[in-house]
Parts: C-alpha cells; sequence; structure tokens
C-alpha cells in the first residue's frame, strides 16, 4: 500500500467514529437520537433533492461534499447543539482543533480540499455554501416540528431564537421561508417554543 493511500484509509476508518457521535436531534419515529453521520447524510439528500429552490444557482457536487464534511471536527469536538448556550469563541477553536488534527490524516492536497469546504460552509459567504448550511438548518427545523418540539423544548427556545437560527433558509431557499413561519408559528402554538 502506498502512504498516500494508507493516510486515506486512516482518514476513513477515522471518520467512521462520526457514527458513534450523537447529536441533540431525535430522528422522526422519536426512538433515538440521530447521530452526526446520519445527519450528514440526510443533510446531502435534502440539498439534492431541493436544489431547484436555491435563491441562485449552486454546484451541487460542492454542496454534497460540504454536507458530508461540516461535521466532521464532531469526531473530536462533540456536537454543539444549536440552542445550547455555548461561548461561540470556544467553540470555534475546539473545532479549530478538530479540524486541525482530523484533516491532518489526509494528503496534503485532499486535506487542503476538505478543510477548505468544511471553512467555506462555516463562513457561509459563497452560494453554494448559504444553500448548504440553508439545508442543515431545514433538517432539524422538520425534526423538532415531527418530534413534539423534542430539542426546542429540551433547551427551553423562543420563537425569536429559533427565527434567528433559520434566518440562511429566507436568503438562499426562500420558498421554504412559508414552511418555516408555519412550523414556528405551530410550535408556539403547542408550547413547544416560548413566544
Amino acid at each position: 500500500m502506498t502512504p498516500k493511500l494508507a493516510s486515506q484509509i486512516k482518514f476513513i476508518t477515522e471518520a467512521d467514529k462520526l457514527k458513534s457521535i450523537y447529536r441533540q436531534t431525535l430522528i422522526t419515529d422519536k426512538s433515538r437520537n440521530e447521530t452526526s453521520a446520519e445527519h450528514s447524510w440526510h443533510l446531502a439528500l435534502m440539498a439534492m433533492t431541493l436544489i431547484e429552490y436555491s435563491a441562485n444557482p449552486v454546484d451541487l457536487d460542492r454542496v454534497i461534499k460540504m454536507a458530508i464534511v461540516h461535521d466532521l471536527v464532531e469526531l473530536y469536538a462533540g456536537d454543539t447543539p444549536a440552542f445550547a448556550d455555548t461561548i461561540p469563541e470556544d467553540k470555534l477553536a475546539e473545532e479549530q482543533a478538530a479540524a486541525d488534527k482530523l484533516f491532518a490524516l489526509l494528503p496534503a492536497d485532499q486535506a487542503a480540499e476538505y478543510r477548505g469546504l468544511w471553512e467555506e460552509f462555516d463562513e457561509m459567504k459563497t452560494p453554494d455554501a448559504m444553500y448548504a448550511a440553508a439545508v442543515d438548518r431545514v433538517q432539524p427545523l422538520l425534526s423538532n416540528h415531527l418530534t413534539n418540539g423534542h430539542s426546542w423544548v429540551k433547551f427551553n427556545v423562543d420563537a425569536a431564537r429559533v427565527y434567528k437560527r433559520m434566518e440562511p433558509i429566507k436568503t438562499a431557499i426562500p420558498a421554504l421561508w412559508e414552511l418555516v413561519e408555519s412550523v414556528i408559528s405551530e410550535g408556539v402554538e403547542k408550547g413547544y417554543i416560548r413566544p
């Protein structure tokens, strides 16, 4: 085995551990929390399915790659719930260190590509990243809607906080904004979200 292939196999083996990182979001049958790997797969599928509603032209191949790598740092940094009270600087430093460690397993060219996609996703400045991040917001919104507001209730969130989290959808996938408003309104009515 060449050194390059050995490093790629090591990375793939390490990435398999994402299947054991549990998120705060329940799967929609409410039987258990989803894993970060399941979330990434679902995000990629949603990005493919909803592409026609993107407000801007996007490169779907790049978006799918972002979906696959966007939470890889959770291997070492763990899941940070969207509505948890965390210090953003601490989270960023922890994720940067996790990215340094994880992407260093790859050959230099792939390490640079994957790290670049991960950073682009987090920055949400390009149309590809804005679309990927918007879909990343839709997935847990639907999950909360179908699980009696599980993580909204758990973190005692109010409507303003949910709207702020969903804001990228309004810009990148405006066709879904009516759905967002409806889900949040229903969440407030049912007591899952504080007014």
